[in-house]
């Protein structure tokens, strides 16, 4: 296949096996010369567009973004489905931003950035309960009998010795909840969300996806929905009016009016270095391969997949530890309904295996909108790998079997189902398995070797984080850039202490 290199300052570069192909579009109009070093930021979720706008305002900077797909916000973005906007998921941004990212994210989105109330349930041994979890709903709805070996388990815990060997996902929430909370809640739900059992997941699982790791901060989060002691934020988030991929869009569209460059459909192949600092980016668009030359290549993708895409290959060590770290693949199963609202929840949970999903949300609750009369649309999430045989199946069948395990859920759908369409996300979670932290090490040290290389947002660090911690990495990584583009190690290496304190927000 013949390589055409593409210059950021719009000119065709030289080629290697082929003719030329001219400017490309979104490459025209640039000037020769008119800044200086080239940045490739690869991937346009969050953080990869975040990082584009931060960039972008700065002098000196020539900033190009490749996103494999044909729109901005990755795994986070949106689309519109029968005239409602849906996201990839269920997707909220907390109120926990930190305050100069918010205030860029509230002049980016104006009016369109609304404040809402959270409405979601968990089922619970066979019982629908509010989530948040509020103390009267608790008290009223749990099972007597649940509720009771709750208590059994806190009192087995005052006596109980300090745990000794290997800590795992399994043994920390154990030692921390009791039996019961982690046999009927905890470890059902990680068996589905990754895949493996409990006892396989490394402890940190526990400390950073966990917000509820033990009593006491369980507790305090049922007090905090106690008039008097409940915060303004509680039980409450941020959510933009057009779908959640508003955030990405509107990163990009202020990182593109600064004369930062997106390119879509863009695959990335390799990473090209001299052995010790990257020379550009290796890509397939349009059925061309492409290389686009490169001072700073700054990647959101996944870790592993951009340890292997490194031109000279790694040792055989690095790529044996990238080949075994793990993601956890999700199904999106849209249900598009013929009626104007299927309930006033926004979110339903799903711990326990009986029901394969995890969650199910309602898109047009996020935002409250009416609209469109007479039709809603439900986002079932089925964690699954591509080697498993729910991938292989079809739309209908994959519709037929949410209908019934909704069914089963004690949730019918009783309106018309006017279509069935599904998404497939290959890496939705990192699976912390035992040996992740020196696999990750062995990968992450080399990548950090590297001159010109930085990995960052969430696929990129390996990280249980929300949407508001992707945005803090790529604020960060921005900052640590210096003067003459060189990345200020020593301060991205206290960032990067500071982000392996991040815990996820239910």
């Amino acid at each position: 296949m013949a390589t055409v290199t593409i210059a950021q300052n719009g000119a065709p570069g030289g080629l290697q096996g082929g003719p030329g192909l001219g400017v490309h579009p979104a490459l025209a109009g640039s000037q020769a010369g008119a800044k200086g070093a080239r940045v490739v930021i690869l991937g346009a979720g969050p953080a990869g567009c975040g990082a584009s706008y931060r960039l972008a305002q700065r002098q000196g900077l020539d900033v190009t973004v490749l996103e494999q797909r044909d729109t901005v916000g990755g795994n986070a973005g949106s689309f519109s489905l029968e005239g409602v906007f849906c996201d990839y998921g269920s997707h909220r941004l907390h109120p926990v931003v930190e305050p100069h990212v918010m205030r860029d994210l509230e002049a980016l989105l104006g009016g369109d950035l609304l404040w809402r109330v959270r409405h979601g349930r968990i089922l619970l041994k066979g019982r629908w309960i509010h989530f948040p979890l509020k103390p009267v709903d608790l008290l009223l709805r749990l099972p007597p009998s649940f509720a009771l070996s709750i208590v059994r388990d806190l009192a087995g815990k005052l006596v109980a010795r300090p745990a000794g060997g290997e800590q795992t996902f399994e043994t920390v929430l154990r030692r921390s909840l009791g039996t019961t909370i982690c046999e009927e809640f905890y470890f059902p739900y990680a068996r589905k969300l990754w895949g493996i059992e409990p006892k396989e997941l490394a402890e940190t699982t526990a400390r950073r996806r966990v917000s509820g790791s033990s009593v006491g901060k369980i507790l305090k989060k049922v007090a905090g929905q106690i008039p008097g002691l409940k915060s303004p934020t509680a039980g409450r988030f941020y959510y933009p009016r057009r779908g959640y991929g508003q955030i990405s869009s509107r990163y990009a569209e202020a990182a593109q009016a600064l004369g930062a460059k997106f390119l879509f459909q863009a695959r990335v192949l390799a990473i090209e270095t001299d052995g010790s600092r990257v020379t550009g980016v290796r890509f397939q668009q349009d059925g061309q391969e492409r290389l686009i030359p490169a001072d700073l290549v700054w990647s959101t993708l996944p870790v592993s997949f951009l340890a292997r895409c490194l031109r000279p290959e790694p040792p055989a060590q690095v790529i044996e530890a990238a080949q075994g770290m793990k993601f956890r693949g999700m199904i999106l199963i849209y249900l598009v309904l013929d009626q104007d609202q299927f309930s006033a929840t926004d979110a339903y949970y799903f711990p326990e295996s009986i029901i394969p999903i995890s969650r199910m949300s309602e898109p047009k609750n996020f935002t409250g909108t009416a609209e469109p009369k007479g039709r809603t649309v439900l986002c079932a999430e089925l964690p699954s790998d591509p080697d498993q045989p729910e991938w292989a199946m079809s739309d209908e069948d994959l519709g037929r079997r949410l209908t019934g395990w909704l069914e089963r859920a004690r949730l019918p759908v009783s309106a018309p189902i006017r279509a069935v369409v599904t998404r497939r996300l290959s890496h939705a979670y990192p699976v912390y398995t035992r040996d992740y932290e020196s696999r990750l090490a062995t990968v992450d040290g080399w990548i950090g070797g590297i001159e010109g290389l930085l990995t960052f947002g969430r696929q990129g660090l390996f990280a249980h984080d929300n949407t508001h911690h992707a945005l803090a990495t790529a604020y960060a990584a921005a900052d640590c850039l210096a003067p003459g583009a060189a990345l200020d190690r020593p301060r991205w290496a206290e960032y990067r202490r500071k982000f392996e304190t991040h815990v996820v927000e239910d």
